[in-house]
């Protein structure tokens, strides 16, 4: 089998055992329920209103509406930051990331000896 197809396959295998993982599985329950709640879906259309608005705000040199846009959106930011859903999605994702991290440095660990191996052979 070329070196192609069994990287692919390893990639494949070790994506399968991903999907399986607990913390992958918990992230993606959670980014589904973040990308579910209408009332998240809301706050965002609205945070990117007042951005919108304090920018047009902005461009017409009314600075008085543009801090009040730009406090508005500081305000529903805030809110979102500290809705329980989205802080247990954040932590979750610094989990998967964490893990995926790790998985990371251990495969590149094992190509470098691998590489080294293979460098050494050839010398000898």
């Amino acid at each position: 089998m070329p070196k192609e197809a069994n990287i692919q396959k390893e990639a494949d295998k070790l994506m399968e055992q991903l999907s399986l993982n607990e913390v992958i599985i918990r992230y993606k329950e959670l980014e589904m329920k973040v990308q579910q709640n209408h009332y998240l879906t809301q706050l965002t259309e609205e945070i990117q209103k007042a951005q919108k608005e304090a920018v047009n705000f902005a461009h017409y040199g009314k600075k008085e509406a543009e801090k009040e846009a730009i406090a508005r959106a500081n305000e529903l930011t805030k809110t979102m930051d500290q809705h329980p859903l989205v802080l247990a999605y954040r932590h979750q994702l610094v989990e998967a990331n964490d893990l995926l991290q790790h998985l990371t440095k251990m495969i590149q660990e094992e190509i470098n000896e691998w590489i080294e191996e293979e460098e050494h052979a050839s010398k000898n």
